[in-house]
């Protein structure tokens, strides 16, 4: 029994199915049967969906090349400029695209982007757009060094002037010297002078207990600093606060793996600073910008000697002079009615103190007024709950800071000398361990 079917050469795949859709053929000459009409289930219909040629069932390449799309907004059927899927491609070049192009407002299908979380609900996303450091906390009037500012602008701009110069410019800057000199809050002050955005890191962030992810995070943020400079329109660079203390070799410490990333990092960042990998594929337009990079640590001797050389890193000792130590100082003790001279008989009391010595004076004269504090409110059994379970109509007693005196000053760094000998004399792992060698 041949089956004739009265289909056009309109195009099927418009063609709208019911449940139970109804259709009429009729028997060849040969049978002696009478023309009826027969329910046929969707299987048989799209069997003997043919084109006018008489294919052999499939659809036909004019009907192809017409597929119908999911929607004009969707990007789930978008392709690349080489007809390759965009999402696939997105996914290759992107460490997380959840992350990087995720489910953003505006950018892939606003269907699956809710409300219960705000139409960016990705935290992760917010934590990369604040990484970088704001100098808001820095009021007053504060003394910048003449000679650490000009070595630290100089680095700044020879970098962002790198293609311009026929010289090769390092891209380290590695400011060292001795604890407690200022040089990480000089160089704040430098970076809020000049309106720089800087992302920093700590020695801290340079040990994983996953090998390669400390070095994964220096590229990670160096780009992150390219960003800023791009979509921003601000400069940046990249900060790492105390790197000897996370790379330096000290006695018979131990190497890692992540010891030799993050050097090897740091050294191709310096050879390749515009062409940084986190993972994802290479692509001719993925350039980054030149960031320049500022170190700081107390002794770069630790350090691995080829990261360190000419070419690589540019050193400076920050050793501030006595006029430094009486200006920084002065500008320190200025809102509390100390004069110029005052303050030069505090810094010649107390030679041969680093920077934050001069500071721990300030903070040890407020010991009585605290302990003042404490006894008003009630003794230390009821600081506790006078803090942090007190009733919202309840207010604490008033503290009143304390006078700044010379006098009160000269105790306090009489004090704190005290403990610094105490520190040195008395060594008392060597009372615990008596087969210590000197």
């Amino acid at each position: 029994m041949a089956v004739h079917c009265n289909f056009t050469s309109t195009d099927l795949s418009s063609l709208t199915l019911t449940n139970r859709p109804h259709f009429t053929y009729k028997t060849s000459s040969l049978s002696s049967k009478p023309l009826s009409t027969h329910k046929l289930n969707r299987s048989l219909v799209r069997s003997i969906a043919t084109d006018s040629n008489g294919g052999d069932g499939g659809t036909s390449p004019e009907v192809a090349g017409k597929k119908k799309r999911l929607s004009e907004q969707s990007a789930w059927e978008a392709t690349d400029a080489e007809g390759n899927d965009y999402l696939y491609r997105l996914g290759k070049e992107s460490e997380n695209m959840n992350i990087a192009v995720g489910a953003r407002a505006g950018v892939i299908d606003d269907l699956f982007v809710g409300d219960f979380l705000g139409k960016d609900s990705d935290i992760v996303f917010d934590y990369r757009q604040k990484v970088t450091r704001s100098f808001e906390y820095l009021q007053g009037d504060y003394y910048i060094a003449p000679a650490f500012m000009d070595k630290v602008v100089v680095h700044l701009v020879k970098n962002y002037l790198a293609h311009l110069l026929n010289t090769n410019v390092p891209l380290i800057l590695g400011v060292w010297g001795g604890k407690g000199q200022g040089k990480t809050f000089q160089t704040e002050l430098i970076f809020q002078a000049m309106g720089i955005l800087p992302v920093i890191m700590s020695a801290g962030e340079l040990e994983s207990e996953r090998a390669g992810e400390p070095g994964r995070l220096i590229r990670d943020r160096y780009r992150t600093a390219s960003q800023v400079v791009q979509n921003q329109g601000k400069m940046s660079c990249l900060m790492i606060n105390d790197i000897d203390a996370g790379l330096g070799r000290f006695g018979n410490t131990q190497m890692t793996v992540n010891n030799q990333i993050v050097v090897g990092t740091l050294m191709n960042l310096s050879d390749n600073p515009t062409r940084v990998s986190i993972g994802q594929d290479w692509r001719e337009s993925d350039i980054t910008h030149r960031i320049p990079i500022i170190v700081t640590g107390n002794d770069f001797s630790t350090l691995y000697a080829p990261l360190v050389r000419d070419g690589r890193m540019d050193k400076f000792y920050w050793q501030p002079t006595m006029d430094d130590i009486i200006n920084i100082v002065n500008r320190m003790y200025e809102k509390d009615g100390l004069s110029k001279k005052d303050v030069e008989s505090i810094v010649t009391t107390f030679p041969n103190q680093a920077l934050d010595f001069y500071g721990a004076l300030r903070s040890r004269t407020y010991d009585s007024a605290i302990l003042k504090w404490v006894n008003d409110i009630g003794g230390p059994e009821t600081v506790g709950s006078k803090l942090l379970r007190r009733k919202r109509d309840e207010n604490l007693p008033v503290f009143v800071p304390p006078k700044q005196t010379v006098e009160s000053l000269l105790e306090s760094g009489y004090s704190l000398i005290k403990e610094q000998q105490l520190i040195m004399e008395s060594k008392l792992s060597k009372e615990y361990m008596k087969n210590m060698d000197d």
